[in-house]
């Protein structure tokens, strides 16, 4: 039996803090389908993470708890997607699954509201967007939140270094490489807002190759360095991931 619902948007592009949630969890980014029924289909959810620019540093411990139980909800629902192949009625898929789900989800994004609230003052809103799965097809995204990271502060006339984000690539990072991953997403994190910083502090210098030159071009080695970082932890405990390079390169927006 093949169960329909609508399909979650595709892409979603979102600009976060100089230091973001990327280098403090890897795992639950994509809130990819590891899992699903026979006839090819999984539930995919949306991933809260983009939309997290900036988590307190005494609140990071209690969100990135939370976010691993959502990665922990999903897997459990597409267990059970799986078990439960052909039961029920049209309606079985979305009662007995995934509305249990959106609620258990709910929840989670709830804590991780109360958790940053607490130290901030201030809650993230519209976290509950992310509670709502679908069916899919099997190693689909619900929801490919594609990161560009940006200062606080950018250059007068509202330019900023902007650069793609390596974490939507790293599906599943393995316990063991986990730590020195994150280390390098915050190393990529940490390179950006210095050029970024180089961006203000030179703003008129030079002549029209200035910022590919004396910017860019030595962000974007330094970045392949930490991507090559990235690979090769990976590849020390489980099959290295291809082409992270593609992430190397920055732009001026």
């Amino acid at each position: 039996m093949r169960h329909t619902r609508p399909q979650l948007g595709r892409k979603r592009a979102v600009v976060v803090g100089a230091v973001g949630v990327a280098a403090m969890v890897v795992t639950a980014v994509a809130a990819l389908a590891t899992a699903g029924s026979d006839d090819g289909q999984a539930i995919v959810c949306p991933s809260p993470v983009g939309a997290l620019s900036a988590v307190p540093d005494a609140a990071r411990t209690e969100v990135a708890r939370e976010l691993a139980n959502l990665d922990k909800q999903l897997k459990e629902a597409n267990e059970r997607l799986a078990r439960s192949e052909g039961e029920g009625g049209p309606n079985f898929v979305d009662n007995a699954i995934l509305g249990p789900l959106a609620s258990k989800r709910t929840a989670a994004l709830d804590r991780i509201a109360i958790a940053i609230g607490r130290v901030d003052g201030q809650r993230p809103a519209g976290l509950a967007d992310f509670a709502e799965c679908a069916l899919g097809e099997a190693g689909e995204a619900g929801e490919t939140v594609e990161v560009t990271t940006a200062p606080a502060d950018p250059a007068a006339g509202g330019q900023a270094i902007e650069c793609p984000s390596p974490v939507g690539a790293l599906a599943e990072v393995p316990a063991a490489a986990e730590d020195e991953v994150a280390r390098e997403l915050a190393n990529l994190d940490k390179q950006l807002a210095e050029a970024n910083e180089r961006l203000v502090d030179t703003e008129g210098q030079g002549g029209p190759n200035f910022v590919d030159n004396a910017i860019l071009g030595p962000l974007a080695s330094k970045r392949t360095a930490a991507l090559n970082r990235i690979e090769t932890a990976i590849g020390r405990v489980a099959e290295k991931p291809e082409g992270l390079e593609r992430f190397a390169e920055c732009s001026v927006g």
